[in-house]
C-alpha cells in the first residue's frame, strides 16, 4: 500500500479553480476543489480516497493534480498514476494550528518545513551534510554573522525619507495563515486597485532584497515556499493551461466562506489567465531562482535550497525553460507581454531582458542544484545552454560605433555557413536617430533579435543585468556604463531610469503598440522612467566600480520620490512628470529606493549578489563540428575581438 499526499486543506468548492493551503476557525472543510468519482469516506476529520487500480475505478483527473503530479514524478522519478500497487490512498488533514499542504508525499508548511532532503534515489541527505549549512546553532551562528554585517551599517544615520520608506514596506505587507508572505503592488487608495492588491513575484524581488539587507529573513523564506506551492498548479483559460514548472504572476490572500458558513484564507494564483492580454510569464520563474540564490548568500541558509520540495520546484522550472521546441537558438523564445514589459510592445521573439535574467536564472541553478545521478544531466545541459547563450548574445547583440558601421555594410542574402550576414539583417533598418545618438566610446546589448529583424531600442533592464550576470563582457559592461553616462539626459534625466529608448512614435506606435493608449510616446513601458530600476543600476555601478554613478541617480531619486508620493513611473523625454496613470505609493519604486541606499552603503555585500566572468562557460563549445561540416569554430573566431 503506498500513501501519497496531495493539498490538505482545500477549503474549496466544487467548481472552484482558488487554491486553498490553509483556513482558519475551523476543524475541516465539508468539500474539496473538485467532486471526485471515486468511494469517499470522512472519519476523524480525515478524509480517505481509495482508489483501486486493479479495477481501473480512478478519476481521469484527480484534484485537478494530474499536471502537478506528473511534472514531479519526472524530476524525482516517483511512480505514475497508474502503476505500482493495487491501492493508492489519498490522505488529507487539516488542523486549526497549521496551514499544512503536500504534493507527492512532499510535505510542506507555512511555518516550517522538512529539515533534510530525503529520497531513495540518491538526493543528498541534509541533516548529514554540513555543507548546507550545518546543524541548527552552527546555522543560527551563522546567519547572525551575516545578518550583524548587513545591519552594522543600514541601521545608522537613516535618513526621514529612508524610515517613511520602511514605514510604507511595513504597511505593504501581506499575511496568510498570521505569517507575512509577500507584499502588494501598490497602497494607493485614490482609484481601483485591479490588481495591485496582489502579491507579483517580479514585483517583490526589490522588497525581498531590503529585507534580506535589513536582516529580516523570515518574510523572505515564507514568500519563496508559498510561492513554490503555488508552481504549476491546475488553472485554465478556456482551453489553455500552464505547462510544468511554471510559476504565476501573482497570488492574493482571499477570505472565503465554506460550505459549513465557517470562513478561511485561501491562496489564489494568477498565471496569467486574468493579465492583459492573458500571457503567462516568463520570467515569474527566473525571478523566483535568482532570489532563493539570493537568499542564501545573504542569509547563509543553503538548508532551504537543498529541500527535496525546493530542489524539485527549481529543477522543474528549469526543465521547462530547457524543453525543446521549434526554435534552434540558444535564447528563450517568448511571447509580447510575458516580462516587466507586460503589455505589447513589439519584444516578442528573443527579448535581451529575458535573455539575462535567463542566463542569470541557469547560473544560480548550476550553484544550487544538489549534484547526483539523477540531476547530472541537468547540469550537463545548463552548462552547455549557458556556453551557447553567453557566446550568442556577446557576439549578435552587441552594438558599438563597429558594429553599426559592419551592419552599414552588410551583403544580404547570403546562404552559406560562413556567411557574416547570418540572420540576413537588410542595412535599411539601421534607424536614422542610431546613427548620431551612438557614443565613440560606448556600446549596449540591443533589445532583440529574430531572422530579418534587429530591435536597436536600448532597453534598461537587460542591459543593467546582463552586466550583473556578467552576460556581457567586461570591456562590453565597461561600455553599456559608458554609454548611460554619456546619455544621461536621454536614459536619466529628471528621474531614473528609462525602461527603453527611444518611445515609439506615430505610425510606427500604433503598428506595433496596436495604438496601446497606455503606452503611449515616452510613457510607461513606451520610453517612461521606472525609478524601481535603482536597485540593479546600482548593482550594476558597483560591480564595476562606477559607484558615482549610483549614487548621483539615487540622489535625483530621494528628492523626488517621497514629494511625488512614491509613484509608479514617470512620463516625458526627461521624466519630469508623475505617470498620466501611474499607481501611487508603488512598493516596488520604496523598495528599490530602500535597497540601493542599503547597497551603496555597504557596497561589499554587493558583490554576493553579482557573478563574476566564468572562464570554464566560455571554453566549452557546443557546436557540432562533424555535423556542420565546418572545418573552424565560430567561438574562436569570437574570442579574437570578443573575450576579453
Amino acid at each position: 500500500m503506498t500513501s501519497i499526499n496531495l493539498i490538505s486543506n482545500c477549503t474549496m468548492k466544487p467548481s472552484s479553480r482558488i487554491l486553498g493551503l490553509g483556513r482558519k476557525n475551523s476543524s475541516f472543510f465539508s468539500r474539496c476543489y473538485q467532486s471526485f468519482t471515486m468511494s469517499t469516506s470522512f472519519c476523524n476529520n480525515r478524509l480517505v480516497l481509495n482508489l483501486d487500480h486493479k479495477t481501473k475505478q480512478y478519476p481521469s483527473r484527480i484534484f485537478e493534480f494530474k499536471r502537478v503530479m506528473n511534472g514531479f514524478q519526472q524530476v524525482l522519478r516517483l511512480p505514475s498514476w497508474n502503476l505500482g500497487h493495487s491501492r493508492t490512498f489519498l490522505n488529507l488533514k487539516a488542523t486549526k494550528t497549521e496551514c499544512v499542504s503536500s504534493i507527492g508525499g512532499v510535505s510542506f508548511k507555512a511555518r516550517e518545513f522538512s529539515n533534510s532532503v530525503e529520497t531513495k534515489r540518491g538526493l543528498r541527505v541534509g541533516k548529514d551534510d554540513n555543507k548546507g549549512g550545518g546543524d541548527e546553532e552552527d546555522l543560527k551562528e551563522k546567519n547572525s554573522k551575516n545578518g550583524s554585517v548587513a545591519k552594522k551599517k543600514f541601521d545608522d544615520e537613516e535618513t526621514e525619507v529612508e524610515k517613511e520608506a520602511w514605514k510604507l514596506l511595513q504597511k505593504a505587507l501581506v499575511t496568510y495563515c498570521d505569517t507575512p508572505v509577500g507584499t502588494v503592488a501598490a497602497n494607493d487608495d485614490s482609484g481601483s486597485p485591479l490588481n495591485y492588491d496582489q502579491v507579483f513575484i517580479r514585483d517583490f524581488i526589490p522588497s525581498a532584497l531590503a529585507f534580506l539587507l535589513k536582516g529580516e529573513h523570515e518574510i523572505v523564506k515564507n514568500f519563496l515556499l508559498h510561492t513554490l506551492q503555488l508552481q504549476s498548479w491546475e488553472k485554465t483559460v478556456d482551453c489553455y493551461s500552464p505547462g510544468q514548472g511554471l510559476m504565476p504572476a501573482s497570488f492574493k490572500v482571499k477570505t472565503m466562506e465554506f460550505d459549513d458558513k465557517k470562513t478561511g484564507e485561501v491562496l489564489d494564483p494568477d498565471f496569467g489567465e486574468s493579465a492583459i492580454g492573458r500571457v503567462a510569464p516568463v520570467d515569474s520563474g527566473l525571478w523566483w531562482i535568482i532570489l532563493l540564490r539570493a537568499y542564501g548568500k545573504l542569509t547563509g541558509d543553503y538548508t532551504l535550497q537543498e529541500k527535496l520540495e525546493v530542489q524539485t520546484g527549481l529543477q522543474m522550472i528549469i526543465n521547462l525553460c530547457l524543453s525543446d521546441g521549434f526554435d534552434m537558438f540558444p535564447s528563450l523564445l517568448v511571447t509580447d507581454g510575458s516580462c516587466m514589459i507586460d503589455r505589447r510592445m513589439g519584444i516578442h521573439g528573443h527579448p535581451l531582458e529575458i535573455q539575462a535574467l535567463f542566463y542569470s536564472a541557469l547560473r544560480s541553478a548550476r550553484e544550487m542544484v544538489v549534484l547526483n545521478d539523477e540531476s547530472k544531466n541537468l547540469v550537463g545541459e545548463i552548462n552547455n545552454r549557458l556556453s551557447a547563450l553567453s557566446f550568442h548574445i556577446r557576439e549578435y547583440y552587441w552594438l558599438d560605433m563597429r558594429k553599426v558601421n559592419e551592419i552599414y555594410r552588410y551583403k544580404t542574402e547570403e546562404y552559406s555557413l560562413d556567411a557574416t550576414n547570418k540572420f540576413n539583417i537588410y542595412p535599411e533598418q539601421i534607424p536614422m536617430w542610431l546613427m548620431d545618438w551612438i557614443p565613440e566610446e560606448g556600446g549596449y546589448l540591443i533589445g532583440n533579435l529574430q531572422p530579418a529583424h534587429m530591435d536597436f531600442r536600448f532597453f534598461m533592464l537587460g542591459n543593467l543585468w546582463s552586466i550583473v550576470s556578467s552576460l556581457g563582457t567586461p570591456k562590453q559592461n565597461k561600455s553599456v556604463l559608458n554609454l548611460i553616462e554619456s546619455k544621461w539626459d536621454d536614459l536619466v534625466g529628471d528621474m531614473p531610469l528609462k525602461i527603453c529608448y527611444p518611445a515609439l512614435e506615430a505610425e510606427e506606435w500604433r503598428l506595433i503598440t496596436g495604438s496601446d493608449p497606455k503606452n503611449t510616446p515616452w510613457s510607461y513601458h513606451n520610453g517612461g522612467s521606472w525609478p524601481t530600476l535603482l536597485w540593479q543600476f546600482t548593482l550594476a555601478c558597483i560591480k564595476m566600480g562606477r559607484t558615482n554613478l549610483a549614487e548621483k541617480a539615487v540622489d535625483l531619486a530621494e528628492k523626488r520620490l517621497p514629494i511625488d508620493s512614491w509613484p509608479e513611473y514617470y512620463d516625458t523625454k526627461t521624466g519630469r512628470f508623475i505617470g498620466k496613470q501611474a499607481r501611487l505609493f508603488q512598493t516596488w519604486t520604496l523598495a528599490g529606493f530602500l535597497a540601493s541606499k542599503m547597497l551603496l552603503k555597504n557596497p561589499e555585500i554587493a558583490t554576493l549578489l553579482c557573478w563574476d566572468e566564468d572562464l570554464d562557460i566560455l571554453e566549452t563549445c557546443v557546436c557540432t563540428l562533424n555535423k556542420s561540416g565546418r572545418t573552424k569554430c565560430s567561438r574562436d573566431v569570437a574570442k579574437s575581438h570578443i573575450l576579453v
